[in-house]
């Protein structure tokens, strides 16, 4: 599992297993490509060269500490874009969760040449009213601060202080009109499959779906789970995953 260093700054680690094309696989708030992806990269990686990345200042990724300036998404973006020039890797498949996601979708608007297909779950790519009224309840800064076992893995000095950090800068994207890539989604030519979950109170179905209907090839799919559908129904989110790569490889009629 190494660590490279990339022309935005950031000394990123990963994991590089499996063979065949290139998949890259991105976690979400507080984990690492392991923690969060293991079994789906463990996985995947019987028909795929995965390379689950994780993100700056998380894990053994630096700079640390982990910070959210206005534009973080966009930043672990052009991080990905780096990775992939340090490792001559032309084109990918893209996959990630929750802000893994978010990262996934700007990637693939900013970048579409550069990106075979994309997949996302709990992720929606705009920040609208419904996100403001659960990130501004009383205790939603304690439900999203780091456990002290998250503060050893990432380096995090003050548990309060990230999840504060993290709210102010989701909160400045609502109040600039809640675009994180909806206005880049009729720029993204890969196919795209974004999954969501009923009970995922960040990501309601309607923007999900106003995102896809957006993008040349994108499709919604719904489950019946919270916002880690790949914990909560790993046989329907394997087989809504496994479909959609094998219609990738399906010839032509």
């Amino acid at each position: 599992m190494p660590l490279i260093d990339v022309n935005t700054g950031a000394r990123l680690h990963y994991e590089d297993v499996g063979q065949g094309e290139p998949l890259i696989a991105i976690h979400g708030l507080l984990g690492t490509a392991r923690r969060n992806l293991g079994r789906v990269i463990d996985w995947l990686s019987a028909d795929y060269r995965v390379l689950g990345l994780t993100m700056r200042g998380y894990g053994e990724s630096m700079p640390k500490p982990r910070d959210f300036p206005p534009n973080f998404y966009h930043r672990d973006a052009e991080d990905v874009l780096a990775f992939m020039d340090a490792l001559k890797i032309e084109r990918a498949h893209l996959l990630g969760f929750s802000d893994g996601g978010e990262i996934t979708l700007v990637c693939v608007g900013k970048h579409p040449e550069r990106f075979h297909s994309a997949i996302t779950w709990g992720a929606v790519g705009y920040f609208g009213p419904r996100l403001l009224d659960v990130i501004t309840r009383p205790d939603y800064p304690a439900r999203l601060a780091p456990r002290p076992e998250d503060m050893f893995l990432h380096g995090i000095p003050n548990a309060e202080a990230f999840a504060q950090a993290w709210i102010a800068s989701v909160r400045g994207m609502i109040d600039s009109g809640g675009d994180v890539s909806l206005s880049l989604a009729d720029k993204i030519t890969c196919p795209l499959l974004l999954m969501l979950g009923r009970q995922d109170t960040l990501n309601p179905e309607a923007y999900g779906r106003m995102f896809v209907e957006r993008t040349l090839h994108g499709r919604l799919e719904m489950f019946d789970t919270g916002h880690a559908i790949h914990e909560q129904d790993w046989d329907g989110f394997r087989r809504v995953v496994g479909n959609f790569l094998k219609s990738l490889k399906a010839p032509a009629a």
